[in-house]
């Protein structure tokens, strides 16, 4: 798990810093994100690239796209190099808490003194941008806030000497600003439904946005197991000529699920099968997250290694072991408390609460189940509250106040009544709804929290601050 931050000597600076990134057009919290439009093209980072003077060009790099999963692969992948004895660089988004989250090097986050060395050091070239754009007209904007932290990642690596670097995309992948790289390995985690207006209403268009990542020659490693945004990679990849490793064709895995995670740590237990070569398959690993969806990130993680042990990289099993066993993600079924055992996820779309719920069903033996769910616009709200009718004894619906995309819970309300649910609580401010949810559940019972990034790291906020209770 990444270290803690290191104390702020610089709030004012910090500060400055923020307000110049902040005054980007951000998309996380546009309430339309016009993903086709003149807003999304890869020619303005390139140039930002250029102006900073292409720290990414020599640097080892592994893409990961997909649906969902992509930040725990990143972050296994990652803790498994670490441990190999690479250094090693994760960009990832969004945050939870501080933005020095989205860069850390060998699990230490970046600084507040980085990150306003980063700033100060990018500034110059964003504003020289701000300035072409403004003079070429209205169709010209200057680097977005995403373009701008992935730049300030990719310099800070550079600056930090990585041995590898691992790019989580951030929408996409075919117009994402990490798009920029030629990597090592390009890496498509699963393929399901979700940013359908941006990136098209099927499984095969989605799959062709993030298969955008796919480079002539580059080895790809895909998780994905669908047929038909799985026929989608393997004609990009027939195209561009790249080697495809895939789940269920070259590589497997086993997995035994924790039990009884209301209680007290425990893990789950993880075989991989190399179908290709045994030499790199493995019995019991210890998987520190838990939930199948985590093996199967697990899996693609350890197929990214065997892939780069063919090109040379030197990965011992200690150090597979050591990564999967260690790799922890805020947010993905985060246990912050047990009595009541308190489940912190930001599962948001149909299939990642799919995932949330075999967790709870594998790992928890509890009396009785409570939800607290708020979602974020564009989302498929409907297909969740489907998933989810009938698995909780009592509901509470809310909105995250840190973002201008939240659902009111009132409408919340009105999908779930026309699905039949019976009595849901609505409170406005989410520190009430936890207070009210807490206020019901009993020692014995489990509160889940969960249906956007946002609510999680609201609510995760406040737990760290001790705003919240947490009994253990």
């Amino acid at each position: 798990m990444p270290k803690h931050l290191s104390t702020d000597r610089t709030p004012d600076r910090r500060e400055n810093a923020l307000q110049f990134l902040f005054g980007r057009i951000d998309y996380e919290r546009a309430t339309a994100v016009p993903y086709r439009k003149r807003e999304f093209k890869l020619d303005r980072m390139r140039e930002l690239l250029d102006r900073l003077g292409n720290p990414q060009r020599d640097m080892p790099i592994v893409h990961v796209a997909g649906t969902k999963g992509k930040g725990s692969t990143a972050a296994m992948l990652a803790a498994v190099l670490s441990a190999a004895g690479y250094r090693t660089g994760v960009f990832s988004s969004p945050h939870l808490e501080r933005i020095e989250e989205r860069m850390a090097v060998d699990g230490r986050y970046c600084s507040s003194e980085e990150l306003v060395e980063l700033v100060e050091l990018i500034r110059p070239a964003a504003e020289a941008m701000d300035r072409r754009a403004s003079a070429a007209g209205p169709d010209e904007i200057g680097p977005t806030y995403f373009e701008l932290t992935t730049a300030m990642a990719l310099v800070h690596f550079d600056r930090c000497k990585v041995d590898a670097a691992v790019l989580e995309v951030g929408l996409g992948g075919r117009l994402d600003s990490t798009n920029v790289c030629r990597p090592c390995v390009a890496v498509i985690t699963n393929i399901s439904l979700d940013h359908t207006k941006q990136l098209g209403e099927t499984t095969a268009s989605i799959a062709r946005e993030k298969a955008g990542i796919i480079k002539p020659g580059v080895p790809v490693v895909s998780g994905v197991t669908k047929d038909e945004p799985r026929e989608v990679i393997q004609e990009v990849c027939r195209r561009l000529g790249c080697r495809l490793v895939e789940l269920g064709v070259d590589f497997q895995f086993d997995y035994r699920p924790p039990r009884h995670l209301e209680r007290e740590p425990d893990a789950g237990r993880l075989d991989f099968h190399n179908l290709a070569d045994q030499i790199n398959s493995y019995s019991d690993l210890s998987l520190g997250m838990p939930g199948r969806h985590q093996a199967a990130n697990a899996a693609v993680a350890l197929a990214v290694a065997a892939e780069l042990q063919r090109q040379g990289w030197t990965i011992p099993e200690n150090a597979i072991r050591t990564g999967v066993a260690t790799a922890s993600v805020p947010a993905r079924v985060e246990v912050l408390g047990r009595r009541p055992a308190i489940v912190l996820d930001s599962a948001h779309n149909p299939a990642s609460i799919d995932a949330l719920l075999e967790v709870l069903d594998e790992s928890f033996s509890v009396s009785r189940r409570l939800l607290l769910f708020a979602t974020t616009q564009e989302k498929d709200i409907r297909g969740m509250l489907e998933r989810l009718t009938g698995r909780f004894d009592e509901v509470i619906f809310t909105r995250y106040t840190n973002n201008p995309r939240a659902v009111s819970p009132k409408k919340l309300l009105a999908v779930a009544v026309e699905l039949g649910w019976q009595e849901p609580i609505v409170c406005t401010e989410p520190s009430d709804a936890f207070e009210e949810v807490s206020r019901r559940a009993k020692p014995e019972d489990l509160i889940c929290i969960t249906g956007s990034f946002f609510i999680a790291a609201e609510l995760r906020r406040m737990f760290s601050k001790g705003l919240v209770l947490c009994h253990d």
